[in-house]
Formats: C-alpha cells, structure tokens, sequence
C-alpha cells in the first residue's frame, strides 16, 4: 500500500513546501484537489496540462527527486445540487478531473455521490435522514433515480479513461453508507464507480470501517485515514445528529462551497469531533482498517486527512503519520 495526505490541510503554502512536509512525515503520497468545494490550488496550470504535453511534464517534474508522487485525485462536492451556480459547476469539474488523471497517469478520482432536491423545482439539496414516513421515501427514490442516471452516464465515461470513481460515503448525500452504495450499483450497473472508505463518517454513524470494507470488497477503490472522537457527555443529550452550528458573517474569515452557499461554524458543545489519527481509536485499529484495505488489493492507495483544529497543520500531519506509519508497520510485522 501507499500511504500519503491529502493536500488540502497544505494550501496554504505551494506545492514543493507541501511536498516536502509529506516528505519528512515518511509518508510517499498527495492527493491532489482538483475542484468541487475547494479550488485545485496545487495543480495552477490544470487547463495546460490538460491539451499541453509540455505542460503536463513540467509539472509532473515537480515531484521528480522529491520521494513523493500523485496518489490520486479529489474533486469532493455535490454534482447533483439543483442550484445552477453549485450542481452543473462540480458536475463538470469531476469530468475535468477524470480528464486530468488520465493526463497525470492516475485512476482515481474520489468525490461525493450528490444529493438533489427534493422535486424537479427545488432550489436546495434535501437529505432524507430517516424515510419513516411514504411521502420521505417517494423522496428517497427520486433522488436514487437522480443519482443513477448521473453516475451511469459518468461511468461510462470514467471508463472510457481508465480512470475509477471513488465515492466518500458522506452523509448529505444519496450515498453514505453500505445499503446506498449497493443501491447505486445496482441501478446503474457500475464498474468504474465505488467507494473511498473514509473511517471518519462511518464512525460517527455507528458504521464500522473494517467491516464495511470487508463487506464491499472490490467495490472499495480508494482509502482516507481520518479518525473522529464521540464526546459522550453531549453526544447523550443531542445524539450524532446534533445541528448546533453557527452561520459565518461575512466579515468571518469563511470557506465557500459554491454559489451562495458556505461551511458553517463547528457546535462549540460538540457530539463528536474529527481529531488526529490516534486520539480517536488506537494504532491497533488502525492497522486492522490497512489489512482490511490491503486483502482488497495490496496497492491500495490510503491517504491523511487532517481537519483536528486543536492542532496546527504541520503538527497534526506529524501527529497523524506516526499513527499511520506504526499501524503499517505493525501489519507487515504480522503478515
């Protein structure tokens, strides 16, 4: 397996600075952004290098005799958002990154599945958290239907470029967890769709990492080490659900998600946190989650996440990578 970051804790600084964090923390790979949410800070020249041979090498010669290489692509966002200024834009943009990988010599792509409206009219996604009731579930299956019809249509055209799509399984989208991914693939046939198993969303759903990917196989692509931490004295209250959020003025320092739309301010009395590799669930279960993903397939690709805002970015990679690096080298202490 290779074991990288994924570049959006670095934006803050140009691709070689990046590259040479990843470097020092003994992790080999980036994972490069490449739209959606978040604009592709480190690939400036995306347009070029996709018609330009010339422009294309001269950026990959940005990684030669640096130790670490591309691991994959990330365009996460919500391609099926009914808003003109948000659903057409990511839409496009996971079109452009297959093109982009396959110009870069790489297969993945992860990103989100969408999640629509919930009528033809709607202006705002509308997640079904719980379809107890019929007129939910009507819901729920056109925006299923919404889903296939999209991601039919893009694996075909992933295929045509050798390039698989890796899904998080992210709640607020049609996609989150096991029953919805085969519901996916089912209705559409897929090949070149599947998973990127990231622990972090299945943790605070009660999910098991390791046993979701036991379960889907071949159908998981791609892999994001990120850990989360229940605070129980608030999660026995307001349960994982909880909407304590705060809306950003805009005189905030705030990050878009396209259009009019924004992140919103994390509950202060939070019923779960993303925190550092580690301080959620120990090295052990790390090294249970990389020999899940290496039964999958041995070249699997695993990369950091880091959103612990307790840490600093630097430190928080650091932090992360010696969990990582340990859970690795537990496994193939034990093979």
């Amino acid at each position: 397996m290779r074991l990288g970051l994924y570049n959006a804790i670095l934006h803050d600084r140009p691709l070689p600075d990046a590259l040479r964090v990843i470097a020092d923390n003994g992790l080999t790979g980036i994972e490069l952004n490449t739209g959606g949410f978040l604009p592709p800070v480190h690939v400036p020249h995306f347009d070029d290098i996709l018609v330009s041979d010339t422009a294309r090498d001269d950026y990959l010669g940005v990684f030669e005799g640096t130790g670490v290489s591309i691991a994959g692509l990330n365009c996460n966002g919500n391609p099926l958002h009914p808003g003109p200024a948000i659903g057409p834009v990511h839409a496009e943009d996971i079109r452009r990154s297959i093109l982009l990988a396959e110009r870069l010599g790489q297969h993945r792509v992860v990103t989100m599945s969408g999640l629509p409206g919930d009528s033809p009219t709607s202006t705002r996604p509308n997640w079904i958290v719980n379809a107890w009731n019929s007129a939910a579930l009507d819901i729920a299956n056109a925006q299923l239907k919404t889903a296939a019809d999209f991601w039919r249509e893009m694996d075909r055209f992933a295929a045509d470029h050798d390039v698989k799509v890796a899904l998080e399984l992210h709640p607020q989208n049609v996609v989150f967890n096991v029953r919805t991914v085969e519901q996916l693939v089912e209705a559409t046939g897929a090949t070149h769709v599947g998973v990127e198993l990231d622990a972090s969303h299945l943790f605070w759903q009660q999910m098991d990492p390791v046993a979701v990917v036991r379960h889907l196989g071949p159908l998981v692509f791609h892999a994001a080490a990120k850990d989360i931490r229940v605070n129980p004295e608030y999660a026995q209250l307001n349960g994982v659900l909880d909407n304590g959020f705060r809306r950003m003025r805009e005189d905030e320092q705030r990050t878009s998600l396209g259009g009019d739309e924004w992140v919103n301010e994390w509950p202060k009395d939070s019923s779960w946190d993303f925190v550092a590799l580690g301080k959620g669930h120990p090295v052990e279960y790390w090294t249970e989650f990389l020999r899940a993903l290496r039964d999958v397939d041995p070249d699997m690709l695993v990369n950091i996440e880091h959103e612990d805002v307790s840490l600093g970015r630097e430190e928080g990679v650091a932090v992360a990578a010696q969990v990582l690096l340990a859970a690795d080298a537990a496994l193939e202490a034990n093979l």
